[in-house]
């Protein structure tokens, strides 16, 4: 199926009027946790996964979808408004959009990080119309032995290139291909890890894990975020419309910041994050004047903003292509499909053309909506930014309770992830993040499946791998970004003995 055709499918199957409407849901719930200091994303996406069983697959994924990057245009709010960030992406806001809101031009940088969502999210579905379906068609190539390399390279590149210590990022993935293995092997039969517990003969349940390290553990640690101040500004159409320098200063990074976020969306193990920092790091490097930034740069705000967006829609690139989720949240996704009798992969688009044409619509649709809620009502966002956390925290858990129950009607579920989200918790305390641990729990399964499929082709034989030139060329990139991330870390290590003998020099 050409692209054009692929096109006119997607267009039937977004606008059935349920489709539209849990695509509506979607974004607006996005935009509301996106404000909304603390919760993010992953959270929400948890907590709604038991809607999903009650809904057409079609529609549940395109509602989650939606929360994930409608929260990308949300997030900059509280960001530029309360300097408290709604999403990790969107830290980078913090910078130069609260020094704007302290100079009276907060309207002026919530209309340019909309308006650079919005361009970034566009530009980012274009690549995700253009490159997919090449992907798509490279991996039918693919064998289960690259199939383990890719995922492997994904694993990998979610411990070295994510933010925080690698080493820890490692034990993170180490333990989630450890949950993932909790239940009955399919090829044997044999309960492995379940401790004599019935309930876990099924293994883990995905919803309650990503409720607990997401969901109770981020409620958890954000019931003590204090928020810098209360917004008392009034905004109007008039006090957000950026003059013509400021849109000038604009449309470059907006257009670099996408560029960015676009390729690094698409790679596994960076995500939107990534991409928000580093379109930070080029406009300050390329700007005639950096000291400027910090204080207010409208470039420090669009070029940002447009890499996140755009990193956010092109994460679907091997998601859907190939099956390998880039983020935690597309591995959510990979679970949510999967829970739907769904397989991502190369054959995703000619099995089931109506749900991946119709998700790919459904993001320029989405988008718009997203506009449309962003901008107009600001006032509304603004007045949510007042609910006292009190009110809001325990409406989390009870949701989160309830939502969980309702998968198997389990009183042993909500009591797993009560459970897992005091280790959550203590992990996120620790400094540890729950990202990688919810790859290696999605991925850990398909590695173990796809490797036996490999050693039961080539007759037990390792040299499998390396033989065929695709799994040999993954495998390559894998040991690189190893060696990448220790040549790293003896660098800082370096540094930071340097500083350190120094210290009683400058002292005296």
């Amino acid at each position: 199926m050409d692209v054009i055709n692929g096109l006119w499918v997607g267009v039937q199957s977004a606008l059935q009027p349920t489709t539209l409407l849990y695509c509506f849901i979607g974004v607006f719930i996005g935009t509301l946790i996106g404000v909304l200091p603390g919760i993010g994303a992953m959270a929400t996406i948890s907590l709604l996964l038991p809607i999903t069983y009650h809904i057409p697959p079609t529609a549940a994924i395109v509602m989650l979808a939606g929360v994930y990057y409608g929260a990308q245009y949300g997030g900059s709010t509280a960001s530029i408004l309360l300097n408290l960030p709604g999403t990790p992406s969107s830290a980078v806001a913090c910078l130069d959009g609260y020094p704007m809101a302290k100079q009276g031009r907060a309207g002026v940088a919530l209309f340019v990080t909309t308006i650079a969502s919005f361009v970034g999210s566009m530009l980012g579905i274009l690549v995700l119309v253009l490159f997919a379906p090449s992907i798509a068609e490279l991996g039918l190539k693919f064998g289960p032995a690259e199939y383990f390399s890719l995922m492997l390279l994904g694993l990998v590149a979610a411990t070295t290139m994510a933010s925080g210590s690698p080493t820890k990022g490692l034990a993170m993935v180490a333990l989630g291909l450890l949950l993932g293995t909790v239940g009955t092997d399919v090829n044997s039969g044999t309960a492995r890890f379940d401790f004599g517990v019935p309930e876990l003969m099924d293994g883990i349940n995905l919803v309650a894990l990503a409720m607990g390290v997401f969901g109770i553990a981020e409620v958890a640690g954000g019931i003590n975020q204090k928020r810098e101040g209360v917004v008392t500004q009034k905004f109007t159409m008039r006090t957000m419309m950026p003059t013509g320098k400021d849109m000038r200063e604009s449309v470059a990074p907006m257009l670099r910041g996408t560029g960015i976020g676009s390729f690094l969306g698409a790679l596994p193990g960076t995500g939107a994050t990534i991409a928000s920092f580093m379109a930070y790091a080029v406009e300050k490097k390329v700007a005639k004047d950096p000291t400027r930034f910090g204080n207010g740069a409208i470039e420090g705000v669009s070029a940002p903003e447009a890499a996140n967006n755009a990193a956010a829609q092109t994460a679907f690139v091997p998601t859907l292509s190939l099956g390998i989720p880039g983020d935690a949240v597309m591995a959510l996704m990979l679970g949510a499909l999967i829970i739907h009798g769904i397989q991502p992969g190369p054959l995703l688009m000619t099995q089931q053309p109506e749900l991946f044409w119709g998700l790919i619509v459904s993001f320029g649709l989405g988008n718009i909506m997203l506009v449309i809620l962003n901008l107009p009502m600001i006032g509304m966002w603004v007045a949510i930014l007042r609910i006292p956390y009190r009110v809001l925290y325990p409406a989390i858990l009870v949701f989160i309770s309830l939502g969980v129950y309702s998968v198997n009607n389990n009183t042993f579920d909500v009591l797993m992830v009560a459970g897992i989200g005091a280790v959550g918790y203590l992990l996120a305390v620790l400094k540890f993040e729950a990202a990688p641990l919810m790859l290696g729990f999605v991925l850990g399964p398909l590695m173990e499946e796809n490797l036996r499929r490999a050693m039961l082709l080539s007759r037990g034989d390792l040299m499998t791998f390396v033989d065929r030139p695709i799994s040999a060329g993954v495998l390559f990139c894998c040991v690189a970004l190893l060696l990448w991330s220790a040549w790293s870390g003896l660098k800082a290590f370096a540094r930071a003995s340097e500083r350190k003998d120094d210290f009683p020099e400058a002292q005296s």
